[in-house]
This record gives structure tokens, sequence and C-alpha cells, in this order.
């Protein structure tokens, strides 16, 4: 873990400010003490399922990818947090230990808050406590497409669905439409739930029917629409 920082305590605790305006100063400076800031390179490890969660993150650069292992050791990408976002907080609400693991993408700079400073503030402070009653109903809402998603959808709708999904987290370069991450075949096929061997016909496929560019791991969306119609009928 040795990346520059290009953020120290004072950025990274204007940012929870700007997130949760309704801190009062004593809790601000409560954060301030307790917070621990950490750089991972990538491919680092986080947190392991079933491990004991100690505090919640706040991902202040980089990208994070939430997976959890399967049957015969396949992993499942559940979902990728973004700069400015929080992961690995429902195990601490829950009082359980963690049910994915978590790795760095790329190199990534955390905010980790320890749970008890968190719980704390909440049970004073109505703003934070919304904040994560929102936080956690989105993910309850991303379980349940993700559901429909996996169980519903033919490997074509899958994979239109993932790359729409990296595109709407991650953004695209606005003139040619060249996705803001780079995944390997196999984390986009673990993103998608399916075979690598898929993924890769699949991709193929986009690409002679001119849906999507392919330069190495560089993906350009050239028909978006098409896209989103192939995701939302499956």
């Amino acid at each position: 873990m040795d990346a520059t920082n290009t953020f120290d305590k004072t950025a990274a605790i204007q940012r929870l400010c700007q997130l949760w305006p309704s801190l009062t100063d004593g809790q601000a400076q409560l954060l301030a003490r307790r917070i621990t800031l950490r750089t991972y390179e990538k491919n680092d490890t986080i947190y392991y399922e079933n491990d004991e969660p100690e505090c919640l993150f706040f991902l202040l650069s980089g990208k994070v990818k939430i997976y959890k292992e399967g049957v015969g050791g396949r992993l499942q990408i559940v979902r990728m947090a973004k700069p400015g976002g929080f992961f690995g907080y429902r195990a601490g609400f829950a009082g359980e230990t963690y049910s994915t693991s978590g790795s760095a993408f790329e190199p990534s700079e955390l905010c980790l808050i320890p749970v008890d400073v968190i719980l704390d503030i909440i049970q004073t402070n109505n703003g934070v406590a919304v904040y994560f009653l929102r936080q956690l109903a989105a993910l309850l809402r991303h379980a349940d497409e993700q559901t429909v998603n996996l169980t519903q959808k033919h490997i074509r709708g899958r994979l239109a669905e993932g790359l729409i999904h990296l595109k709407d987290h991650y953004g695209a370069d606005a003139a040619t439409g060249m996705l803001n991450i780079q995944l390997s075949r196999e984390d986009l096929a673990s993103l998608s739930n399916m075979t690598t061997s898929n993924a890769i016909r699949t991709l193929s496929a986009f690409a002679n029917e001119r849906l999507i560019a392919i330069e190495g791991r560089r993906i350009t969306i050239l028909q978006e629409e098409k896209l989103r119609n192939i995701s939302r009928l499956g």
C-alpha cells in the first residue's frame, strides 16, 4: 500500500461534511481524531468475507470491486464502488461478519471510519441516519434488480446490463463513448454472471453488430440505446 496520497485528514473531513451538512463541530472533530486514511494498490484486498467489521469505508479516489465467492470458488462481483461512496457498512450496522470481500480495482485511497464512531453519530444526528437509510434502500433496490437479471435475463441481456451499469456508474468519454473503466474479460464476466468464454463471445457479437468497439480492455459504446433495449428485453 504505497501510492501517492492526494488526500489528508482535513480534505477527507471536508468531503464527509459535504455529504453530511448536519454534522456538528464536535462530531467533525471526533471523526478527525478517529478516522484513518489508507492507500491500496491494484488488487490489494481491503477486507475479507467472514471478517469481523471494525470500520466502514469511504472511497476518496480510485475504484473498488465488492465480490463474493460462490460455488467452486467462482467469484461473483456484486457491485462496484466509486469515489464519494461508502461500502462495507451493512455488516457493521447489522452486527454481522462481512458477507462479501472488497479489493482495489485500481490504486485507491480510502477513509476508514470505526463502526462505533459512526453508530454514535447516527444515534444523535438524524441527518446522518437518514443518509444511511437511503444508502441501504438503494442497496436493496440493486439487490432486487440483480436477482431479476441473474434469474431471467439471457447472456446478451446480462452483458448489456453490465456494460450499461459501468457507463452509468463511471461515465464515458463524451466525444467517443469510451468507458471510463477498463475491466478484464474475467471481471466483466463476473459482473455479468457468466463464464469468461461466454463474455468473450458475446462481446465479439456486440462488436460485430457495431453496438460497441473493443480495443484491448477499452470498450466504447457506439449504440447506447440499442444496448439498453437488449438489457431491458433480457
